[in-house]
C-alpha cells in the first residue's frame, strides 16, 4: 500500500477515510463525455500510479461501480448509473442553489439571484438580499425580460441567440449590466449549466448602480465567475473535471 501514500499528499491529512476518497477520485475522473478511459488516463487524470488505479478499478469492479471492456480500458457501470439517477430523482434546486447564493452574496455584500428561462422571460427561482440597507429588490417568482438586464442577455446569448451582444457574451463567458433594464440598477450574470452542458440558467449579483459601478463589478467577476462554476458542478452531481472552463458557445 505504500504506493497509494505516495501519491496524494492529503492522504494523512485526517479528512476521511483516504482508501475511500481515491475510489472517488477514481469515478471523479470519468466525465459526460468520456463512455471510457484507459488505465494511463485514469492515472494522468488522478495522479495516481498504475498499480494504484488499477487496484481501485477491479475493486469498485467487484460491487458495479466499473466495468473493464474487452481492450482494456474502463467504463463506469450500473452501480454508478444507479446512484447518478437516484441523484436526480431526490435533487431539490433550492437546497443546492441556496447556499451558493450566500456565499455569492456574503463575498460581494450584494443582492445574489438565480434565474432560469421559462418562455420569453427569466424567472427569479432562488434570492438572497443582500445585507446593505440600499439593495436592488425583485420578488420570486417575478417574470422579467430577456432581452434586458445581464441574467436575460447571459440566458439567451448561451441559448444560442445570434449577433451582437450575445456572441461577445459567449466569447467572455459573462456579462455585466449598467442601467439596462432599469436606470438605477447595475449587475453582472454568468451561465449555470446543468446535465450533459445544457444551460440550466443564470447567476448574478445586482444592486444600486451608484455602487456598482463598471469597476466595481470587475472587481467581482471571479467571483461571480466562481460560484457559477461551483453551481455547474453542483447541477451536473459531482466534481467534474472542467466544469468551470465554461463552453463559449451552446
Amino acid at each position: 500500500m505504500n504506493d497509494i501514500a505516495q501519491d496524494d499528499p492529503a492522504a494523512d491529512a485526517g479528512e476521511g477515510v483516504t482508501a475511500v476518497r481515491r475510489a472517488m477520485r477514481i469515478l471523479q475522473a470519468f466525465g459526460v463525455q468520456d463512455a471510457h478511459l484507459s488505465l494511463a488516463e485514469l492515472s494522468r487524470r488522478t495522479g495516481y500510479h498504475r498499480s494504484t488505479v488499477l487496484r481501485l478499478a477491479r475493486t469498485l469492479a467487484m460491487d458495479d461501480y466499473l466495468a473493464q471492456r474487452a481492450d482494456g480500458t474502463w467504463r463506469l457501470a450500473r452501480a454508478a448509473g444507479w446512484l447518478g439517477a437516484c441523484y436526480q430523482a431526490t435533487f431539490n434546486v433550492h437546497d443546492v442553489v441556496e447556499p451558493l447564493l450566500r456565499e455569492l452574496s456574503l463575498a460581494t455584500g450584494e443582492s445574489a439571484t438565480f434565474y432560469v428561462r421559462e418562455g420569453n422571460q427569466r424567472i427569479c427561482v432562488v434570492r438572497v438580499e443582500g445585507p446593505k440597507a440600499i439593495r436592488h429588490h425583485v420578488r420570486l417568482g417575478a417574470g422579467l425580460p430577456l432581452d434586458r438586464g445581464s441574467p436575460g442577455r447571459v440566458i439567451l446569448a448561451f441559448s444560442g441567440e445570434p449577433g451582437e451582444p450575445y456572441e461577445s457574451i459567449r466569447r467572455a463567458g459573462y456579462m455585466m449590466s449598467l442601467g439596462e433594464r432599469d436606470a438605477e440598477v447595475s449587475s453582472i450574470s454568468a451561465p449555470v449549466y446543468g446535465m450533459n452542458w445544457a444551460l440550466f440558467g443564470a447567476i448574478c449579483i445586482s444592486g444600486p448602480i451608484s455602487r456598482l459601478s463598471e469597476a466595481v463589478l470587475t472587481q467581482h467577476r471571479e467571483v461571480v465567475l466562481s460560484v457559477a462554476g461551483k453551481l455547474s458542478r453542483a447541477m451536473m452531481g459531482g466534481r467534474q473535471g472542467g466544469a468551470s472552463a465554461r463552453p463559449m458557445s451552446p
